[in-house]
């Protein structure tokens, strides 16, 4: 249960020619939100000097920020037991360090990275929240989450200076609301990337559907994903969707990171990073398989397909003589038979609805501040259903995988139950201020 909701007291910091200046916090511990993904190929990862005093006597620090003398930053997710889950004091301060580095000319550029090649971010610290929702249904909890979320998701999106995301491992979730909106994406071939919330019971949120509605198909491919909670665990089928830029073997990026600390950011460091990305990338050993499926993906996820159509077309696919489309349309079939039937129309509608209004100017939803502030009603709402504290419960913490749905199959969604959760928040309830 989240009990601290503030930052700790700040830390001095101090600067060598040699050490990077440090900045830490110490977090209280939660269980957290990590999909199990087992790695056995381990690589050596470089370990920061710690120059702080005034940590406030915590245990653990989880998110470390460090600026190099040629001004690369650098934040270190660092809680390999969770997979670099998140809490709400880590997106805190995740934030905090942006802010300063932003406005701090001696920072170039920031590159983000996960501790251990098992994970980047595996997702948002789930647990904690259910169990103050289960307390207190009116927990200021949720919205102080989904606040420190979603508005740290904007400021990357609009940072100001080249943001580099090390996508190595897992990177689920908010792991993806971390990465997918910088500009820089780097992925290796351990990258294991999904959006599983509707398994309990919730939505992909952290901005997804925006960057879904920008995927191959007309936004398809990104609907599929969302919808089925699929993985991707290929590099070509990451930088076939997008949620990729640049495909750098594990066992280069060391030399990469070392190459960006060395490197002379002084004139133009998107430029640069470009460059030396451009040196260590490759292009990946196989062609993405789900380009091969793009039609069916487009005609059975396309935004004006129902849920019961695409479940319908995807049966028919099942029957394909081609191995490959038969053998696609059973698992995401599989997919969404694991998700909430209200998550999943919840989701169609949400990602229609963003996929609709790309490159409309006067629609809100074409912006991510704009899909972000719907979101943020949208997930206020959403967290306080039944369905999320049972998903959780079915998923994460009996672990009995039998979840009991209510509604329990989508002939029963009502829509305008649906229809409800977009609309604007009570009075006594800001609206995302993004």
């Amino acid at each position: 249960m989240i009990k601290t909701l503030g930052v700790a007291s700040s830390a001095r910091f101090f600067f060598s020619r040699h050490l990077p200046t440090t900045h830490n916090i110490c977090f209280s511990s939660l269980a957290f939100f990590a999909i199990r993904f087992s790695n056995n190929s381990l690589s050596n990862r470089r370990n920061f000097t710690v120059m702080a005093s005034g940590s406030g006597g915590c245990g653990e620090e989880f998110v470390k920020g460090s600026v190099y003398p040629n001004g690369v930053a650098v934040i270190t997710l660092d809680r390999p037991k969770a997979l670099n889950a998140m809490n709400l004091e880590m997106d805190l301060k995740y934030k905090s360090l942006l802010e300063e580095w932003e406005s701090d000319p001696k920072v170039k550029c920031v590159v983000v990275e996960g501790s251990t090649p098992r994970a980047f971010c595996a997702g948002m610290d789930i647990k904690g929240v259910v169990a103050d929702i289960l307390v207190d249904k009116h927990t200021p909890l949720v919205q102080k989450v989904f606040t420190a979320e979603y508005t740290l998701i904007c400021k990357i999106a609009g940072y100001r200076k080249p943001y580099i995301s090390l996508m190595d491992g897992i990177t689920m979730g908010f792991g993806l609301g971390l990465s997918g909106h910088g500009r820089y994406r780097v992925i290796t071939e351990r990258t294991v990337l999904a959006m599983p919330e509707n398994g309990i019971g919730l939505f992909p949120d952290v901005g997804f559907s925006y960057i879904a509605a920008h995927s191959p198909g007309r936004g398809s491919v990104g609907a599929y994903l969302g919808m089925t909670g699929g993985r991707i665990s290929t590099p070509s089928d990451a930088l076939f969707v997008g949620l990729g830029t640049h495909y750098v073997p594990s066992g280069k990026l060391g030399s990469l990171k070392q190459a960006f600390l060395s490197a002379d950011l002084s004139k133009d460091p998107h430029q640069d990073i470009q460059s030396t990305l451009s040196e260590y990338s490759s292009g990946p050993d196989s062609e993405p398989h789900l380009k091969t499926l793009l039609p069916q993906i487009e005609s059975a996820f396309s935004a004006s397909k129902s849920v019961k159509e695409t479940i319908e077309e995807l049966k028919k696919y099942q029957q394909s003589t081609d191995a490959s489309v038969a053998e696609w349309a059973s698992e995401a079939l599989q997919g969404l038979g694991k998700g909430a039937p209200f998550s999943l129309y919840l989701t169609h509608k949400y990602f229609s609805k963003v996929a609709c209004a790309m490159g409309k100017t006067d629609n809100e939803m074409a912006t991510l501040n704009g899909v972000m502030k719907t979101e943020y009603r949208i997930a206020l709402r959403a967290a306080l259903r039944g369905d999320f504290t049972e998903g959780v419960r079915a998923v994460l913490i009996d672990k009995d995988q039998n979840p009991k749905w209510k509604p329990a199959s989508v002939d029963e969604v009502d829509e305008t139950e649906v229809d409800a959760l977009f609309k604007p928040l009570r009075t006594e309830v800001e609206e995302l201020d993004v």
